[in-house]
């Protein structure tokens, strides 16, 4: 089958068309993927993908109308939305073409996230394009695009530094533990206080593969509250502490004005470690941590103005990173849509090599085993329909009539002739 890359469309929303509500009433889960596919394949769309995510919900897809593409896709994403069409027309883009190969390719390498080089983007695309071939909707056409945006994405985190370097206050807490300490699989957590920034910290942490977490709080029932959802320990807050003489790494988010580490209790707990350090990250406003603590050794303390400062600097490296992935990307999508278009010729290359070859075959078997009269005869056959051709262009008007002008450029490309 020809394949050009006019046929993929790409139809959908992000978080730079619309709000978090709209993309929350668009959002297709895993268990609504197939039917939302079935209901585009009835429509007439017979290869189709449904990337949703948090930043964004497109539908990928190939057809030789792009303007019948998005009309179909547009109308199956806003009964979705429960909106009427010309509602949510605003807040749709519609790519076709080598944009739709650009953006793809630009998705897939999580460059176009709200986090860029955020990892999970990828994978996010592998399981829609694994919904699409479950619910039989992933034709060869499209499948060899998503094949391609995967390479693409996989050279491009092969070859830049686009995921490395925390982008958020959590991440950079992140990485500080695992440079300090490493397998954070073998590393305890204590929590004091129940304060927001704490809880995301200590849930990063905690997705990054950390062993154990305990919350300690002087009101119990939120320091309750806080390690159910969590789905970890309470500590009493009388026993503080002792807690700190068993953790790894210390977050602390009460900014109750007093402090509630001070260096002294951490000298303490550091002799209890026999030296081994302790992390503590200090997401009080104002701070819970002694500031003297930094003159303990083994007490390595960060406050929110560190850990932004060491975000800033993976924002630094990431962005730095984009410009190198965004020249690969822009490569590899213009070498894509000039395979596809190279394959248009392929019909027509396979019907001359097969009348070619006919009439080789035929020339041997009239001039028997002399060489010289096989070679002549072919080459006369096989210029005899062109010069005829030619001569019937050359009789209709003036030998430099644009006609003429047109079948020289296409010998000359063909047969090199004026080499």
């Amino acid at each position: 089958m020809a394949v050009s890359t006019h046929r993929l469309v790409m139809i959908g929303a992000n978080h730079k068309s619309a709000s978090l509500s709209l993309r929350d009433a668009l959002f297709v889960d895993d268990l609504a993927a197939p039917g939302f596919l079935e209901g585009l394949k009835r429509s007439g769309l017979a290869e189709a993908l449904i990337l949703s995510t948090c930043d964004r919900v497109e539908v990928w897809t190939v057809d030789a109308d792009p303007t019948h593409a998005a009309r179909l896709a547009a109308e199956a994403l806003a009964a979705r939305a429960g909106l009427e069409a010309s509602v949510l027309a605003s807040h749709l883009y519609t790519l076709s073409g080598a944009e739709a190969v650009s953006h793809g390719f630009t998705v897939t390498a999580s460059l176009d996230s709200l986090v860029i080089g955020e990892p999970h983007v990828s994978g996010q695309v592998k399981a829609a394009h694994r919904l699409s071939r479950e619910a039989a909707a992933m034709g060869g056409e499209l499948d060899a695009y998503v094949q391609a945006a995967f390479a693409v994405a996989k050279r491009v985190r092969t070859e830049t530094a686009i995921g490395e370097g925390p982008v958020s206050i959590a991440a950079a807490a992140v990485q500080i533990a695992r440079d300090l300490h490493g397998d954070l699989g073998r590393c305890r957590a204590l929590l004091v206080g129940t304060g927001e920034m704490g809880e995301l910290v200590a849930e990063s942490l905690l997705a990054a593969g950390l062993g154990d977490l305990s919350v300690t709080a002087p009101r119990g029932s939120r320091a309750e509250a806080l390690a159910k959802a969590l789905n970890c320990h309470v500590l009493p807050f009388e026993e503080m502490r002792d807690g700190l003489a068993n953790a790894d790494v210390v977050l602390t988010c009460m900014g109750s004005r007093n402090v509630a580490v001070s260096a002294e209790a951490v000298a303490a707990a550091l002799k209890k470690r026999r030296r081994r350090p302790i992390f503590l990250v200090d997401a009080g406003i104002p701070g819970d941590v002694e500031t003297a603590v930094n003159r303990v050794e083994g007490a390595f303390l960060y406050d929110l103005g560190d850990l932004e400062k060491v975000a800033l600097k993976g924002r630094a490296t990431r962005e730095a990173a984009a410009r190198a992935a965004r020249a690969i990307v822009a490569d590899e999508a213009a070498a894509f849509s000039r395979g596809r278009a190279a394959r248009v010729a392929v019909p027509a290359i396979v019907a001359l090599r097969t009348r070619f070859e006919a009439a080789r075959e035929a020339v041997l078997a009239e001039a028997g085993t002399d060489a010289a009269e096989a070679t002549r005869l072919l080459v006369n056959r096989l210029l005899h329909a062109p010069s005829e051709a030619m001569k019937a262009i050359a009789a209709k008007g003036a030998a430099d009539g644009p006609e003429w002008r047109d079948m020289e450029k296409t010998l000359n490309t063909l047969f090199r002739l004026e080499d």
